[in-house]
């Protein structure tokens, strides 16, 4: 199994939502987040004082899937995310050992 964790940009989480539902996968579990990379936040003009925002709004999400749909899961999240700017995100993959659904007890890729 696979967990896939993308950080991107708070107004395309509808889209990536719907992409993962394309592909198959049922959960996903969204964060709120703040973080900045390349972007290294921005100046703004607040009733004549300017100020510097460091930390930029971004959305987490998380989703663990099969190792066969890893790949297809990849691929939604980035087209769907994408907007050819800068601050558009990044995808993180990782292996997962086990996972356990509390109500039944069920494991592995059945309890996802």
């Amino acid at each position: 199994m696979k967990k896939i964790e993308a950080i991107i940009k708070p107004f395309k989480l509808d889209e990536v939502k719907e992409a993962l539902q394309e592909v198959g996968l049922q959960g996903i579990t969204v964060t709120e987040a703040k973080g900045f990379g390349r972007q290294k936040g921005h100046t703004e003009l607040y009733r004549g004082a300017e100020y510097v925002v460091d930390f930029l709004p971004k959305v987490k999400i998380e989703v663990v899937c099969p190792d066969a749909m890893a790949e297809k899961a990849i691929d939604a999240i980035r087209n769907a995310a994408q907007t050819g700017r800068i601050g558009d995100g990044k995808i993180f993959v990782y292996s997962v050992e086990q996972a356990i659904r509390i109500r039944t007890g069920e494991s592995g890729d059945d309890a996802l």
